[in-house]
Formats: structure tokens, C-alpha cells, sequence
């Protein structure tokens, strides 16, 4: 696998941080970029003169990910070139589908499925319910094909998100890039490290992915009540609290952010469904838990992949990690660089939501808070 990688900022415009010679093989493009800054066409008319042939991937973000860095208001740009791996992308527009279940359906029977070893899921991030995309990813992808990635994001501002293929991006799409063939490897992991606090609630009101009642109670003056002064800063204050879920008292436990409230209804929009019976109790963070997690999330990627290290990594981390970490953002992609290798290239960006399976299963599940790490290798 050859890598190329650029990054764009208002003060230097693009620059060239690695450049492997490439053939005349397919090329794949990942470009992650502040929203205001994909919305203007140029960028992508730039973009598609350094790879005019290229399959190229935008979505906007909540900051950017290369190498050891993060940043914000910048674009950045990875592209991959295998040796020996075929890979095909396919788009849907949430907008055609009645709900997000029928959206993941959707692009998963768009994909063949002879050879195909894994799907990187690129989505809308305020348009669709993560967690029905995942469940109709998981009901029409067959019994072994992993699947991994993130729902685009907008800064702390929850106003819309972008995504884009071959094209400069617009809000309501979902991109499945497949991988395929034998030689192609893989490795995941996904952590959390956020503190559960106070008593446990049942959900009692609810519809799909939004909550109206806790015990019977508005679930939104509640959460207000804990929030104290910071209830002013809804919705993007509750990324400093999001909610631990328990589906049942067996089931591993899901964190789930809030996207939106809505004051004349009493009710809160979050990224993914939270079903009446179930149990939830609000998360508090833990800086050195938060950066350990990343650590974690890395090394359970390195022990899947069958290779003593990867040619890539992409690294999808939550918006409200980034908001808690602050000035030690950068720590929690340093940790994962201490496990996988300092000469690691390394794109991503934070998200909206991350999607990929538990440690040790295939099934992938939308996650929220958890830094998400996609380890690729060929052999």
C-alpha cells in the first residue's frame, strides 16, 4: 500500500506532508474537512486536479485528524493506492429511504459481496438515526464482512453535515467503501473511558431516537437540572454529558450524545435509539480515562490485525471528547501512535458518531464518545 497525504490551512494553503510514488492502480482519497470550508467548490476542484482519476471521499467534521495533529478549520486529505486490493464505492441519499434501518439496507445490497472482507461507512450526521443504519447494515451484510466508520460532523454546532463522492458534499448522504479480496487485513477497536454517575432511570417515554420521559418524568428538565448553568449551552453543553444505555441487563452498555433538544415538545434528539425499558444514567468524564480509552481502542485493533503493523490507520474519534480533552486533545491520538508506531500514517476526524464492532465481535454497532480506530494492512 503507497500513502500520499496534504493538508489544507488559511495560512500556508496546501501542503505535502507525505508523498510514496504512485502507479496506474485505483486510487482511494479520504478528505476530511471543516464544513464551511467543503462548502466552497473550489477546494474540491483542487482536490480532483491532484487526483483526477481518484475515487474521493469528503465528509465535514467536528476537527481533523493526520499523523499526531489535530486541527480545526483546515482540510486534509489521505490517499491510498493497494497493491493488491480491490475496493468499490457505493452512495445512498438518506432521503429516499422512510428511515434509517431502510437506508442501511439499502447501500449494503448495493455492494457485491463475492470476496468482500470489509465496509468503511461514511454518513450524514444529522439526518439519519445512526443506530437503524447500523442495524440495516448488519441485517444485509453477510455473516463475516466487518464493517467500521463514522457519521460526519459540524463543530459543536449541530446545524448539518456533509458528504460527498466525486463531488463537493451536500448534507443526506451515505457513502460504503467495500474492501476486497484475501489480502487485504484489518483491525478495530473502539473505547469510551467516560465515569457513570448517579442513579439509574428507566426509559418510560420514547420514540426511536428520541426521549421524552425518564421514570415519568421530562427527560429534558431533568437533564437540565444536572446540567445546572451549563443548560444554557443545549444541545452542544450535553456533549460534556452524554447518556450510558443498557438494553437489557446482559447487553454491553452504549453511550449515546445528544444531537438537538426540542423545547415545545420537551424532548431531546440523540444519535441513536433509545428504546422505552431500557436503562440509562448520565456520564461524567475522566481526562486520563478518556486518553487510556484511546490506548485501549489501539491496541485491541493491533491484536486483530494479522500483520506486525499496519500501513494505515483512521481514527474516528467523538466531538465531545474533543470538547472535554480541550488543549490535550492532541494526547489521545499520541497514545495511539504509541501503540501502533510513530511512523504510522494516521487520518480521521471527529464525529457525530463512530461506528464498529465490540472487541472480538462482528456485528458493528453505533457508538458515541469512544475514540475508534480502523487499522488497514496488506499482506
Amino acid at each position: 500500500m503507497k500513502i500520499q497525504q496534504r493538508i489544507w490551512r488559511k495560512d500556508t494553503g496546501w501542503e505535502v506532508l507525505r508523498e510514496q510514488p504512485f502507479n496506474d492502480s485505483p486510487i482511494l482519497v479520504f478528505v476530511f474537512g471543516n464544513r464551511f470550508l467543503l462548502e466552497e467548490q473550489h477546494h474540491f476542484d483542487k482536490i480532483q486536479s491532484f487526483y483526477p482519476t481518484a475515487e474521493i471521499i469528503l465528509n465535514s467534521t467536528s476537527g481533523e485528524i493526520i499523523n499526531g495533529t489535530v486541527y480545526d478549520d483546515s482540510i486534509t486529505l489521505t490517499a491510498m493506492q493497494f497493491d493488491k486490493t480491490k475496493f468499490d464505492v457505493q452512495q445512498v441519499k438518506v432521503s429516499d429511504f422512510e428511515n434509517g434501518f431502510d437506508t442501511g439496507k439499502a447501500i449494503a445490497k448495493t455492494m457485491d459481496t463475492e470476496e468482500l472482507k470489509h465496509v468503511i461507512v461514511i454518513s450524514d450526521g444529522g439526518l439519519v438515526n445512526g443506530s437503524e443504519l447500523v442495524k440495516g447494515l448488519n441485517h444485509s451484510l453477510p455473516e463475516g464482512i466487518t464493517t467500521t466508520g463514522g457519521l460526519a460532523g459540524d463543530g459543536p454546532r449541530f446545524e448539518k453535515t456533509l458528504v460527498g463522492w466525486n463531488n463537493a458534499p451536500k448534507p443526506g448522504n451515505v457513502i460504503a467503501i467495500g474492501l476486497y479480496g484475501a489480502h487485504i487485513k484489518v483491525g478495530y477497536g473502539s473505547v469510551g473511558g467516560w465515569e457513570a454517575f448517579g442513579p439509574k432511570r428507566e426509559i418510560t417515554k420514547s420514540t426511536s431516537n428520541v426521549l421524552y420521559e425518564l421514570d415519568g418524568k421530562s427527560a429534558l428538565e431533568l437533564y437540565k437540572n444536572y446540567l445546572g448553568d451549563k443548560a444554557e449551552g443545549l444541545p452542544g453543553s450535553a456533549l460534556l454529558f452524554p447518556l450510558c444505555i443498557q438494553l437489557s441487563p446482559d447487553a454491553q452498555p452504549l453511550v449515546r450524545t445528544i444531537l438537538s433538544i426540542d423545547e415545545e415538545n420537551q424532548c431531546m434528539v440523540f444519535a441513536g435509539d433509545l428504546p422505552e425499558g431500557a436503562t440509562v444514567r448520565l456520564m461524567k468524564a475522566n481526562f486520563d480515562k478518556l486518553i487510556d480509552g484511546a490506548f485501549e481502542a489501539a491496541e485491541s485493533g493491533k491484536k486483530l490485525l494479522p500483520l506486525d503493523k499496519p500501513e494505515v490507520a483512521i481514527l474516528i474519534s467523538c466531538v465531545g471528547r474533543k470538547l472535554v480533552l480541550d488543549q490535550r486533545i492532541e494526547e489521545e491520538v499520541e497514545s495511539v501512535l504509541e501503540v501502533i508506531g510513530e511512523d504510522i500514517p494516521i487520518t480521521g476526524f471527529y464525529s457525530y458518531g463512530e461506528i464498529s464492532p465490540f472487541s472480538g465481535f462482528q456485528n458493528c454497532e453505533l457508538h458515541n464518545q469512544t475514540m475508534t480506530i480502523t487499522l488497514l494492512g496488506e499482506n
